[in-house]
């Protein structure tokens, strides 16, 4: 029987069954940081993923950096020589991290990242893609890290395509508690100074409220005495400075107004920022 000759369609990548990544808190935080800065007109942030490639194959992420770049439908710009002076700087300091990937912030893979991710594969074989989701589409910070396969037609390679990979992340139980705060939307916003003093003195009125009613039911006798909840309650009364109203009101009022001082002369400053910035702008535009 002839041999018929036939065009094969194949994945020219290694198997992605064994390929796992690790990132710690680091760099989650890293990247939450660099999205909050990011420029106003800006959708996404990008940046570079250091880290090490372990001997088991698994790749160790354990820093990062963000590389300024413009996007459109069409094209993506990446400053290349900022990317090359950091990857100098940090590895100055810890040799050891070398490029291991590349991170995005948003929820998974978009139209672009083929083009981000084919020069991270010049930079190194195989980069590891880590998409971190800042917008809590599904209520909460959303990671995953994905590899590229090509796809091929026989010598002809059509396309790219990301497949996800498990992915751990490295760290101990307080920065686990700590990570799981930040993925979930516990507020609309932060709240100003006073805003918080606010709410703190509420919470002291509360809890000293139970105090009141605990010491009431122990000797009414409707509860039975604690030793341990009685010294700790003496011990809390004994540290409290001894002062008379007039002076405890006078030493709040004084911390006030030095902390309206303060937002005074930060709010004078970000307004001369500002002010500069725009004169700066002008004058740049008129030369």
């Amino acid at each position: 029987m002839a041999a018929s000759k036939h065009t094969v369609l194949q994945f020219n990548a290694p198997s992605t069954a064994s390929l796992s990544a690790k990132v710690h808190p680091l760099v989650i935080l890293n990247i939450c940081d660099c999205y909050v800065r990011r420029p106003d007109q800006a959708e996404r942030v990008i940046g570079t993923l250091l880290g090490s490639v372990l001997p088991d194959g698994t790749v160790d992420v354990c820093n990062s950096y963000a590389v300024p770049h413009t996007e459109s439908s069409e094209q993506v710009a990446l400053d290349i020589e900022y990317h090359h002076n950091m990857l100098v700087s940090h590895q100055k300091v810890n040799p050891k991290e070398v490029i291991v990937g590349w991170y995005s912030t948003g929820l998974g893979v978009k139209g672009g990242s083929a083009l981000i991710h084919d020069f991270y594969s010049r930079e190194v074989p195989n980069p590891v893609h880590l998409t971190v989701d800042t917008g809590f589409r599904n209520g909460e910070g959303t990671i995953k890290a994905y590899v590229s396969v090509n796809l091929a037609l026989g010598d002809l390679q059509l396309a790219a395509q990301f497949q996800k990979i498990p992915l751990d992340l490295r760290m101990l139980e307080a920065e686990r508690l700590g990570l799981d705060i930040l993925k979930t939307t516990a507020v609309d916003k932060l709240p100003n100074d006073l805003e918080g003093m606010e709410v703190t003195m509420e919470r002291l009125l509360a809890l000293i409220d139970d105090v009141y009613k605990y010491v009431d039911d122990v000797v009414e006798g409707r509860v039975a005495a604690d030793n341990s909840i009685g010294r700790f309650i003496a011990d809390t009364v004994a540290s409290l400075p001894k002062l008379s109203p007039p002076a405890f009101d006078k030493l709040v009022n004084d911390s006030l107004q030095d902390q309206l001082l303060l937002l005074y002369l930060s709010s004078i400053i970000r307004t001369q920022l500002g002010l500069a910035e725009k004169l700066n702008t002008a004058a740049d535009q008129i030369l």
